[in-house]
């Protein structure tokens, strides 16, 4: 009974940055994740994944060079930078695992990138 719970959105003004991440962390280091995002009006789309130990990554168009994962190698905690950003990149931000063909979504943390 796995309950995910993303954490770091805020609200920042444009070419700041946000640190994202998805708990519990019990869970969440031992598996790849991905992050989708859904801005107001318009569908939810994929942002980035980076799989259980990192080996596997990628980004979406809009993301590459400004966002990144991390990863904590003695954890396996994975992050998600979000740097420069764009009022575009305003929106609800998901985390979504899938193991053993299940999906798991948490509720998202909001990033609002506004003067």
């Amino acid at each position: 009974q796995v309950q995910l719970a993303e954490s770091g959105g805020g609200w920042v003004q444009p070419g700041g940055s946000l640190r994202l991440s998805c708990g519990p962390s019990e869970f969440t280091n031992g598996v790849g994740i991905s992050w989708y995002r859904q801005p107001p009006g318009r569908a939810r789309e994929w942002v980035a994944s980076i799989g259980s130990t990192g080996g596997v990554i990628s980004y979406a168009s809009f993301a590459q060079g400004r966002f990144s994962f991390s990863r904590d190698e003695a954890t396996g905690a994975k992050y998600l930078h979000l740097r420069n950003l764009e009022t575009s990149d305003t929106a609800m931000y998901y985390c979504n695992v899938r193991r053993y063909g299940e999906d798991y979504w948490g509720p998202g943390t909001q990033v609002t990138v506004s003067l």
